[in-house]
């Protein structure tokens, strides 16, 4: 038996279809309450302001993401595999939730509140953390490094694939951010890591992963 979709739920996911739907256009509680099918009082006993509707859907993107993530690190064992798949699910995450990408990009967001933006700050560099993270067990796990700093080498990483996001909402979601990627990985791998001093480490394989 299908769980009924509670009203707060119901509030989350047309807020996160009239951001996709409504590119560029400022979403009031008067229209969030018209989609929804209730009044706008109906909505502030879900959520005090809308702000914390934003909340709200920032939370999913967090637990949704990094609960993956967690579960991509039991997964793989590889720095490289670690790496592809905790950035092909973020770029698939977005691909798949175009109006809650425009929150990512800080599209959605003009004129709210600053701690929402911060918010989103606090994503990605919790995202670029869990980067280093890997980077830097490689070198302990596998006997490789980048050969460049890993802080810097994690924020390429992540730099590339927020372009990529950006790319999607700047083009009205024509542009999908998983679009040619599997070819780009192995580019950018190409020279990436590096053996360290006295490694036996056979040298990394750079093949690609579809799935995540």
């Amino acid at each position: 038996m299908t769980k009924k979709m509670s009203r707060r739920q119901q509030i989350l996911q047309a807020l996160a279809h009239m951001l996709e739907v409504s590119p560029g256009e400022r979403i009031t509680t008067a229209r969030l309450a018209k989609e929804v099918g209730v009044s706008e009082a109906a909505l502030y006993r879900h959520f005090p302001s809308k702000s914390k509707m934003f909340e709200g859907l920032i939370q999913f993107i967090e637990e949704t993401l990094f609960t993956r993530v967690s579960m991509i690190l039991k997964e793989e064992d590889q720095a490289t595999a670690r790496c592809e798949k905790i950035l092909t699910l973020l770029l698939t995450f977005t691909e798949r939730n175009p109006g809650i990408t425009r929150i990512l990009t800080g599209d959605a967001l003009a004129g709210e509140t600053e701690r929402l933006r911060a918010r989103v700050a606090q994503l990605f560099d919790r995202y670029e953390t869990q980067l280093k993270q890997t980077l830097r067990e490689a070198e302990l796990q596998e006997g490789i490094r980048p050969t460049m700093p890993v802080a810097i080498a994690a924020n390429l990483l992540l730099a590339t694939v927020e372009g990529r996001i950006c790319q999607f909402v700047r083009s009205e979601f024509k542009r999908k951010p998983t679009e040619n990627w599997q070819d780009q990985w192995p580019v950018i791998m190409n020279g990436f890591f590096k053996q360290t001093a006295g490694s036996q480490s056979a040298p990394l394989a750079q093949t690609g992963t579809k799935n995540v």
